[in-house]
């Protein structure tokens, strides 16, 4: 079996070979401390087990059932899990989804990521003492659609309203629909809310009346379950479901509309809650043009060993910065714990707090500039900036102090008596031509050299290594989450990365054995 997987999923055979040591007995103590520190004893299946079991189905794509059937129906599975000829599975599916929520309850998802950087020191295919002394970090992020359904206000209002029923309706002994009708809300008895209020929706006017009926009838709906239950309102389930139906009117209707009377809100509320089923979820924009719903994914690769050495995850809508700031603290306890030396980003990342903290510890950062256009006019690269008398110069000698975060104005009278003035600005003729100077003008001076010479080209080409890592995540894991919630797509993430670390490993190991 060995043999034949030789050629095709060889990432069986690596595990099978290696398994005892990425699961050494210092690992598998970590492992089993998880069910010792919480006081219940001994597990019940070596956890040993169920963490490969989980690296499996990230490398096979396998489900929870999926994984469950295989330790019986694949023997590539049993190779690993050392239960060849095993005619039932060595544990139920509730085993693990409960061992998967002890490890991230325990941070250990981490752990396991770490403990592939420490098996690759162990291993042939990587020369550490040829390696630099410092790392080469590369940072990058993608896209994750959410796995929850987003939907429009309408509903959103109307199936957290209908959760609100189940929940009142398990309490009282009653059936939803009962509560619905007794409350004075028809709207929901029908199979949809959308049908249950029956408009013609191309009619902006019915529309707009919609939206105030499925109001009335979500404060009918409240008003009678508080009147029935009491202070059970203000205890989970109802409070928990009050306040979400509370938190979708405050972000998707307009408090005060004209001519009274909610309306939907014009525009995107800040922070706009997406998906009843995973709350983390938002709304982000690979562009301009292109808009996801889900989360961020964030890597730092070490480029020299192509190895990842940290992930986060973000809400889509958050900048790259909160993503760097969880990185950085990973980074920190990683077992390639050598100074960073380098870090290669792109321009998101750029004032991100991994950025700032490795530049103030000496590191050198690599990222393309920003590049305004102007048309035919003169570009900020035709002007002169002294950082240490904090001066710019224009190209007719006109010099004008400044303070990096502010925009410079230059004199209006001598732009307009300056015969380079039809070439500079087209500006009225009383305002001079103005050169926004950014906070961190000076670390962009740097990089607009860097992109201008061949060497610094070279040398920001060196980030593709990272874009690849994200490349063949994507490839692995899919565009969309499995998972609902930052925690548990942030397992997700570091479980994936593992498996690619492993990948890393088993082809540089081949490599070495070759040679």
């Amino acid at each position: 079996m060995l043999d034949r997987l030789g050629k095709r999923r060889r990432q069986f055979a690596f595990l099978r070979l290696h398994r005892a040591e990425l699961f050494d007995e210092a690992f598998q103590d970590e492992l089993a401390a998880m069910y010792r520190d919480t006081g219940e004893g001994k597990m019940p299946v070596p956890p040993a087990l169920l963490c490969m079991v989980l690296l499996l189905q990230a490398y096979t794509g396998a489900s929870d059932a999926e994984a469950i059937d295989s330790m019986v129906d694949d023997r590539r599975w049993q190779l690993v899990l050392g239960m060849l000829g095993s005619k039932k599975p060595a544990f139920a599916q509730g085993t693990l989804q409960s061992f998967r929520e002890r490890l991230i309850r325990h941070d250990m998802d981490l752990r396991l990521l770490e403990r592939t950087v420490e098996l690759a020191k162990k291993t042939k295919g990587f020369d550490w003492k040829k390696l630099p002394k410092s790392l080469r970090i590369g940072v990058d992020s993608r896209p994750l659609e959410g796995a929850g359904r987003v939907e429009d206000t309408f509903n959103l209002l109307g199936r957290a309203t209908a959760k609100l029923l189940s929940a009142a309706a398990m309490m009282l002994g009653r059936r939803a629909e009962e509560i619905a009708a007794c409350a004075g809300a028809p709207v929901f008895l029908a199979s949809s809310i959308k049908t249950g209020l029956d408009i013609d929706w191309t009619d902006p006017e019915q529309k707009a009346d919609a939206i105030g009926e499925l109001v009335r009838q979500i404060d009918a709906i409240e008003a009678w379950i508080r009147a029935q239950v009491g202070e059970a309102a203000e205890e989970p389930p109802l409070k928990d479901l009050l306040e979400l139906i509370a938190q979708l009117r405050e972000q998707d209707l307009d408090p005060e509309p004209p001519g009274g009377g909610p309306r939907i809100r014009e525009g995107v509320a800040k922070d706009r809650r997406v998906s009843i089923e995973d709350p983390d979820m938002r709304h982000g924009r690979k562009s301009k043009s292109k808009r996801f719903n889900g989360y961020k994914q964030h890597i730092a690769a070490d480029l020299d060993t192509e190895l990842i050495l940290a992930c986060a995850v973000t809400p889509a809508n958050r900048p790259e910065g909160e993503g760097a700031a969880d990185l950085k603290e990973d980074l920190a306890r990683s077992p390639r714990h050598e100074a960073i030396g380098e870090v290669f980003v792109d321009r998101a990342y750029v004032n991100s707090e991994i950025v700032e903290a490795s530049a103030e510890n000496g590191a050198k950062v690599y990222c393309k500039p920003w590049n305004g256009t102007n048309g035919d006019l003169f570009k900020k690269a035709d002007f002169k900036l002294n950082f240490r008398l904090r001066t710019v110069t224009c190209p007719a000698g006109q010099t004008q102090r400044f303070r990096p975060g502010e925009v410079v104005e230059f004199d209006p009278a001598i732009c307009n008596a300056c015969p380079l003035r039809s070439r500079c600005t087209k500006a009225s003729n009383d305002a001079g031509r103005t050169i926004s100077i950014a906070a961190d003008e000076q670390r962009q001076q740097r990089f607009r050299k860097l992109v201008g010479t061949t060497k610094g080209r070279e040398a920001l080409r060196k980030r593709v290594g990272v874009e690849h890592r994200l490349a063949h995540l994507a490839s692995k894991q899919g565009p969309r989450a499995r998972y609902r919630g930052l925690r548990n797509n942030l397992f997700d993430l570091r479980r994936h990365a593992t498996v690619l670390n492993l990948e890393v490993i088993q082809r540089r190991s081949d490599m070495a054995n070759a040679a």
